[in-house]
């Protein structure tokens, strides 16, 4: 299930109590949020594992694969967004669980619904304060002058706005392969044809080298070497 528009921050909800769930789709979307849930663990991973959100928003007790178990998979393959975890197993064993995990907060259930939101906007802004430079090998992206900044006598690169949103998405998970349906989806959304992930991939190799974007065949692209 997806809610709102695109350009909206991304979340995704992994809850199975559908009423729950269907009350978290209504307030985040409310509260201008683009929501994607998935009501078990299995489809909680696969769409952690294959699309970009700016915070993840975690059952604890899920079927399939449970919220620890998700969250250190997640973890494992390299997915840094920030999560919040919700429980009704509120001691505080199972809160050092949790965050052990690799949560970044942990809210028992019931919860208050201000105290919530509050909760996202600020794994929100420390994760937005902490992503405005992605590495690149032993250079960098900088997202907010969309300039690679090479490690050697190379001059810097300056990239356009798709150029570097494309990158940035390969170098947030670069251990992961994505899909070109994937990054057509994520990256230029108003697009209607996988050919446009194609040529700014051509672009990207042009400006900063052939191995900057790898070619995994059959499966997609990912994240190469400066």
């Amino acid at each position: 299930m997806t809610t709102t528009d695109v350009g909206s921050p991304r979340v995704l909800v992994v809850e199975d109590d559908p009423e729950l769930q269907a009350m978290l789709v209504t307030l985040l979307t409310d509260d201008g949020y683009h929501v994607e849930t998935a009501p078990d663990g299995h489809r909680g991973l696969h769409l952690g594992l294959t699309r970009a959100y700016e915070v993840l928003l975690l059952d604890r007790r899920l079927p399939a694969i449970d919220g620890v178990d998700l969250l250190g998979r997640l973890r494992g393959r390299g997915v840094t967004t920030p999560v919040l975890m919700l429980s009704a197993l509120a001691n505080p064993s199972d809160r050092v669980e949790g965050l052990d995990a690799g949560a970044e907060d942990y809210l028992g259930k019931p919860f208050d619904v201000d105290e919530l939101l509050a909760r996202l906007r600020a794994l929100r802004r420390r994760h937005l304060d902490t992503a405005r430079s992605l590495p690149l090998g032993a250079g960098r992206l900088d997202l907010d002058a969309r300039l690679v900044i090479t490690a050697d006598d190379r001059d810097d690169v300056r990239l356009s706005d798709r150029e570097c949103d494309l990158l940035a998405t390969l170098a947030g998970r670069p251990t992961q392969v994505h899909g070109r349906q994937d990054l057509l989806a994520i990256v230029f959304p108003e697009a209607g044809s996988e050919i446009v992930v194609d040529t700014y991939v051509h672009y990207l190799r042009r400006k900063l080298g052939k191995g900057i974007v790898a070619t995994v065949r059959g499966r997609g692209y990912q994240l190469g070497s400066l």
